[in-house]
């Protein structure tokens, strides 16, 4: 395994370009989603094995559910095997999103408090049914003042730490919405290839980039 003199405490994972992997291979766009599953299982492996202290998963947001009806199954259906997947692993999980929709998978409200599997270890967000929008009106409510810290405190998301390193797939630039408030210092990586090409290349050339970042955290 290689090896690396500072490793990112959390990393965010936007596993983009399912539908485009698909139409690619002569699929519909909703058949990528279930190939989305394993890049999952793989990538929780390989930074359960270097010690990464906590990842979170971008599921699908509350603007993914104005696609089309077959596709906004797929990805229900995609996000409820990836966590009841992984509550067979080592890890501790905790899904985030808008549970009075009906559009949240009711398989996942178990998950919505943090639930330890195994030997724990790892903590794994999932982000299912999430809107920025919703995340910080819970916060906006709450607060008199808009530091960070408080907002922190407040939001729907509060239980999730500040992100280090946020990873996309697809070649799309862009946070899409994502952990806006965590992700305020985080170093944005971007893999060219569709998340159900994932290889750990992927990964260990974004870790190799993160080498040579300088963390100011603004100071």
């Amino acid at each position: 395994m290689e090896m690396f003199k500072r490793l990112p405490r959390h990393i965010g994972i936007i596993p983009d370009g399912n539908r485009r992997w698909a139409l690619q291979h002569g699929m519909e766009k909703q058949d990528g989603y279930a190939y989305g599953i394993d890049p999952g299982f793989q990538l929780y492996k390989i930074c359960l094995n270097l010690g990464i202290e906590e990842m979170t998963f971008y599921g699908f947001t509350q603007d993914n559910t104005k696609r089309p009806k077959e596709q906004t199954k797929a990805f229900q259906k995609a996000c409820v095997d990836a966590v009841e997947g992984l509550a067979h692993k080592d890890a501790e999980l905790l899904v985030i999103g808008n549970t009075k929709s009906p559009l949240f998978p009711k398989e996942l409200l178990p998950y919505t408090k943090p639930v330890k599997f195994g030997k724990g270890g790892m903590r794994i967000n999932f982000l299912v049914n999430y809107g920025w929008n919703w995340d910080l009106t819970q916060g906006l409510k709450n607060i008199n003042s808009y530091s960070r810290e408080k907002l922190l405190k407040n939001i729907a998301s509060s239980d999730i730490s500040r992100i280090d390193l946020i990873i996309r797939w697809g070649g799309r630039r862009r946070l899409s919405g994502f952990l806006p408030v965590q992700s305020i210092y985080a170093d944005f990586f971007v893999v060219e290839d569709y998340w159900p090409e994932f290889k750990p290349e992927h990964f260990y050339r974004a870790l190799r980039w993160y080498q040579k970042q300088d963390i100011t955290l603004g100071g």
